[in-house]
C-alpha cells in the first residue's frame, strides 16, 4: 500500500519483470500525477514524500473538528468534456464527487462600502457594470463582449507537450485557434493595469485589478477573460472534499495502480553516474535505484541542492541567480487566518470578497504588500469544513516572504506577537463587518510564508512559483519545450511540477502527463492513459487522519484562540 516502508530498491540488478523502475521525488499533485500515469504505461514507480500527507501545498488541517482547506479556490477541469476535466478523470481525483459552481467569481468593497460583484453571466455583469457607472459604458461593452466570446472557446492545451506532437497535430490545434487568434492575441497584449486605469469610477479602477482576490500585478486581461469563462461553463468550481480531497483520491488513485507512496522520506540526493541519475539517497543515508527519476519538487533545491549545481546552462542560471529574487516574478506568498466561529452567516453574503483597507488599516497588518484582504465564506465551498451548526472563515492577504523569514530566523519572540496581530487584526475586522462575531469566534488559526516554506520546500514560501505572463515564463517554457523537461547532461532524469509548469493545479497535474510522455518517447513506447471509472460515492472519511493536527497548545482567554499552523504542521512532519 502506500504509507509503509515499501520494498526494497537497493538492488540495483535489472528487474525480473522488465519494468523500469521510476523514483518520483515530491508527492504533490505532480508528484503523484508522475506516478498515476508511470503506473498506467507498464512502470514500477515510487514516490518519496518528506511529509505525512500527500499534495504538497494541496491540503488541510483540522483544529477541533474544523477542516482549514488551504489551496484550492477554482480548478479548471470541473465539467465533462473537456481536456482539462479528462485528466482530472484519468487521475481520479474527481471520483464520486460533487461540484460546487458559484454564479459570481469575486466581490470587491472599498473602504466606504461601495461594491462590485464580478459575475460569470456576461450579460448580468454588463448590467451590474452599468449601474455602477455609466460613464465607463464603452470599457465595460467591451469586456463583456470579449467574455462571451471566450464562453464559446473550449482550448485545453493540457494533454500533451508539443515538442511531441505530430504535424497532424499542430495544424489542428492552429485551425483550433486561428478564428479567435485576434482575440488572444489582443488580450495577451493588454495588461488589465492598463485597461483598468481607463475607468472613470475609482471603484471600478481599483476592482479590476482584483477579479483574481488579489492584484497579481502583471497579468493581461486574458487569464481573466479565460478563467471566467470557464467558471460560466460551470468548468472552475469547487470539488467536494477540497484541496486535501483532491490529493487524496489521486494518491488513491496512484495505489489502486500498484504504486507506492513512502511518507516521512527526505531526499538528499540524487545519485548520478556516468551522467545518468541512477537513484536517491534519502536522510539517513538509504540508496534507492531505478531506471529514471523524477523530481517533483522545488526547482531550486533540486538543481542547486540534490544535483549541486552541476546540470545547468544559461536558462536554468537566469531564472534561478537572476529571477527567483526579482521582484514580481514569483507569485506571491500568503498569509492565511482561517476562523472557526459556532452558527453561520447571511446565506446571501458572497462566498469571496476582496476588502480594500484605508492605509491605515493596511499598516495593522505584518508584512503585506497590498492594502486588501480577501475574506471567504469556506464552509460556502463544500459540505463537512465545519462541525455541525459551525462555520470556516479564510481570510488571506499577499505577503512578504522575507519579513516572515527574517522574523522567524532572528527574532521568534516577535515573530511570534506578529502572528497574533495578524489574528487579533483578523478577529477585529471580522467584528466590523459582521458585529457580535467576536463572541461566536471559538478559535483562529494562523499560517505564514514561512509556514509554506517549511512544509513544502517551495522557494520563498510561494504556492505557484513563476507567475505566468512574467519574464519568466518563456525561460520556463524552455525547459518543457526545447529541454522537454531534461537538465543538461544528465540523462535519465527529469522534472516535473510548477518549476517548469508554472502555476496552477490542472499544470501542475498535465505536468506528470508530460513528462510520462517524454519517458515513453525514450524507452520507444507508446503512451497510455484511461480514465479511472471510480463511481463510490465520496465521503469525508476518505481524507484520513490528520496526524496530530487536533492535538492543540493550551487554551488561551476567552473564547478566542490563536493556533498557530506552523506548530500544527511541525507535530505532523516529526511524528
Amino acid at each position: 500500500m502506500s504509507r509503509d516502508t515499501g520494498p526494497d530498491w537497493s538492488d540495483r540488478a535489472p528487474r525480473e519483470n522488465g519494468r523500469p523502475r521510476v523514483i518520483v521525488i515530491g508527492g504533490g499533485v505532480s508528484g503523484m500525477a508522475t506516478g498515476v500515469y508511470g503506473q498506467m504505461n507498464g512502470m514500477d514507480t515510487r514516490i518519496f514524500e518528506t511529509h505525512v500527507l500527500p499534495g504538497g501545498c494541496c491540503t488541510a488541517w483540522s483544529r477541533k473538528g474544523y477542516i482549514f482547506d488551504y489551496c484550492i479556490e477554482w480548478l479548471i477541469g470541473t465539467g465533462a468534456g473537456n481536456d482539462a476535466n479528462r485528466i482530472w478523470r484519468e487521475l481520479g481525483a474527481l471520483d464520486g464527487k460533487s461540484v460546487r459552481d458559484f454564479d459570481m467569481f469575486n466581490k470587491v468593497v472599498d473602504e466606504h462600502g461601495r461594491s462590485v460583484t464580478f459575475y460569470n453571466d456576461p450579460d448580468r455583469l454588463e448590467r451590474h457594470l452599468m449601474e455602477i457607472s455609466p460613464a465607463d459604458e464603452a470599457l465595460i461593452r467591451s469586456f463583456c463582449a470579449d467574455l462571451r466570446r471566450f464562453i464559446k472557446i473550449e482550448l485545453y492545451p493540457f494533454l500533451k507537450p508539443d515538442p511531441l506532437k505530430s504535424v497532424g497535430e499542430k495544424i489542428k490545434t492552429m485551425l483550433e485557434i486561428l478564428p479567435a487568434f485576434r482575440l488572444f492575441w489582443r488580450n495577451a497584449a493588454t495588461p488589465m493595469h492598463d485597461f483598468a486605469d481607463k475607468f472613470r469610477d475609482p471603484l471600478l479602477k481599483r476592482a479590476f485589478r482584483n477579479i483574481f482576490y488579489q492584484d497579481p500585478e502583471c497579468f493581461p486581461l486574458l487569464p481573466y477573460l479565460y478563467n471566467m469563462a470557464c467558471a460560466y461553463n460551470n468548468n472552475a468550481g469547487f470539488p467536494q472534499g477540497g484541496s486535501l480531497g483532491l490529493s487524496r483520491s489521486i494518491e488513491e488513485r496512484y495505489t489502486a495502480l500498484g504504486g507506492i507512496l513512502t511518507y516521512r522520506a527526505r531526499v538528499d540526493r540524487i545519485l548520478v553516474e556516468d551522467g545518468r541519475a541512477v537513484g536517491v539517497e534519502l536522510k539517513g543515508g538509504a540508496r534507492h535505484y531505478a531506471d529514471f527519476v523524477v523530481s517533483a519538487a522545488d526547482g531550486y533545491t533540486t538543481i542547486y541542492g540534490m544535483l549541486e549545481g552541476k546540470y545547468k546552462n544559461k536558462t536554468i542560471d537566469t531564472l534561478y541567480d537572476e529571477m527567483l529574487n526579482k521582484p514580481g516574478i514569483l507569485f506571491p506568498a500568503v498569509v492565511s487566518a482561517f476562523v472557526g466561529l459556532e452558527g453561520d452567516l447571511d446565506p446571501n453574503d458572497s462566498h469571496s470578497t476582496t476588502y480594500m483597507l484605508s492605509e491605515e488599516e493596511a499598516k495593522q497588518l505584518p508584512g503585506a504588500l497590498q492594502a486588501s484582504i480577501v475574506v471567504q465564506l469556506r464552509s460556502r465551498y463544500s459540505d463537512g469544513f465545519a462541525p455541525a451548526g459551525r462555520s470556516v472563515i479564510h481570510c488571506t492577504y499577499f505577503s512578504d516572504f522575507n519579513y516572515w523569514r527574517k522574523l522567524r530566523s532572528e527574532d521568534r519572540k516577535r515573530y511570534w506577537a506578529e502572528k497574533k496581530q495578524v489574528g487579533e487584526f483578523v478577529r477585529g475586522f471580522l467584528e466590523k463587518l459582521y458585529p457580535g462575531i467576536g463572541e461566536r469566534i471559538e478559535l483562529v488559526d494562523v499560517a505564514s510564508p514561512a509556514t509554506t516554506k517549511r512544509y513544502t520546500g517551495n522557494s520563498n514560501g510561494s504556492i505557484l512559483a513563476w507567475k505566468a505572463f512574467s519574464d519568466a515564463e518563456d525561460l520556463a517554457n524552455k525547459l518543457v519545450n526545447k529541454g522537454r523537461m531534461q537538465l543538461p547532461g544528465l540523462g535519465g532524469f527529469y522534472m516535473a511540477g510548477q518549476w517548469v509548469g508554472l502555476g496552477g493545479l490542472i499544470r501542475a497535474a498535465s505536468s506528470g502527463r508530460f513528462v510520462m510522455q517524454f519517458i515513453c518517447k525514450e524507452l520507444g513506447r507508446e503512451f497510455k492513459a484511461w480514465e479511472s471509472g471510480g463511481a463510490a460515492p465520496w465521503h469525508a472519511g476518505k481524507l484520513g487522519h490528520f496526524p496530530q493536527l487536533d492535538k492543540t497548545p493550551s487554551e488561551r482567554p476567552a473564547k478566542l484562540r490563536l493556533v498557530d499552523a506552523p506548530v500544527a504542521l511541525e507535530q505532523a512532519t516529526a511524528v
